[in-house]
């Protein structure tokens, strides 16, 4: 059973849904796709929302760098091939969309990324925040560029 939580932060408040498996939805509310509440699924909280709610506190307070959470995110093989190289992006590094279509061995397959970047459910724990264009100027981000600048900044990557 699918259990989903809204928490407090200091960026807002975050929707955070987890199967017994994992992780299968985060998304900053304010943003401009917030968690898409599905049927079946029931409010309340589980380890996997509360551990990740702690994980995400303490990324925001600066205390915490990567995440140590398990995904259980619906997507397409490709997707999902997309949203592993996503993770192997460091905190404070960016990488642009041919970066990406380069890192999954498809390098002709820039729009397909940014696609797939676009149809992330896990929103900062698979980091789509770090892909920037090829000209390193900010991107679409279903947060809203503000907030894909705020979480840059917070991992010390200056854009402009």
């Amino acid at each position: 059973m699918t259990r989903y939580e809204i928490y407090p932060s200091v960026f807002g408040e975050i929707g955070i849904a987890a199967s017994e498996a994992g992780l299968v939805g985060i998304d900053l509310q304010g943003g401009k796709r917030p968690l898409p509440v599905k049927e079946g699924w029931q409010r309340g909280a589980n380890r996997w929302t509360d551990a990740a709610a702690e994980q995400l506190l303490a990324y925001f307070a600066g205390e915490r760098q990567a995440f140590d959470l398990p995904l259980d995110a619906s997507g397409t093989p490709f997707q999902q091939s997309v949203w592993r190289a996503l993770c192997a992006i460091p905190f404070g590094e960016t990488r642009s969309y041919r970066e990406l279509a380069e890192a999954i061995g498809n390098p002709k397959a820039v729009r397909a990324v940014a696609r797939a970047n676009g149809a992330n459910p896990l929103s900062i724990v698979v980091p789509c925040h770090r892909v920037i264009g090829a000209d390193g100027t900010l991107t679409g981000y279903a947060g809203g560029l503000e907030m894909k600048a705020r979480l840059l900044a917070l991992e010390g990557v200056l854009i402009g």
